[in-house]
């Protein structure tokens, strides 16, 4: 079974940085994208960054270019999202989710499993 786990979020202030983590087990993750999403209180899920697991190639919203960095770690079976110069807008829940590979990557119905999401408040 397909497990996913987010961590790493918390409260910091505007111009602060956060690293989140994403856990993944059960299964071989080689063949799959995997990408960061965040939803905001009364707004839809919107997409953050992807990473295809065996090129590593990225893809990032253009809200969050420049800012966040999108890595994973083959041995550990983790993804991670290096968060930096953080704005208010960016508060909301974050998600970790794997789609297989071939998408673009870039919508919620692209992905198959998806974690639990972990909290991230930046305040101004």
């Amino acid at each position: 079974q397909v497990q996913l786990v987010e961590s790493g979020g918390g409260l910091v202030q505007a111009g602060g940085s956060l690293r989140l983590s994403c856990a993944a087990s059960g299964r071989t993750f080689s063949t799959y994208v995997m990408g960061w999403f965040r939803q905001a209180p009364g707004k839809d899920r919107e997409f953050v960054a992807r990473i295809s697991w065996n090129l590593g190639y990225t893809y990032y919203a253009d809200s969050v270019k420049g800012r966040f960095t999108i890595s994973r770690d083959n041995a550990k079976n983790t993804v991670y999202l290096e968060m930096n110069s953080l704005k208010p807008d960016d508060t909301g829940v974050y998600y970790c989710a794997a789609g297989r590979l071939g998408v673009a990557g870039t919508t919620v119905t692209e992905y198959n499993y998806w974690g639990q999401g972990t909290q991230v408040t930046v305040s101004s």
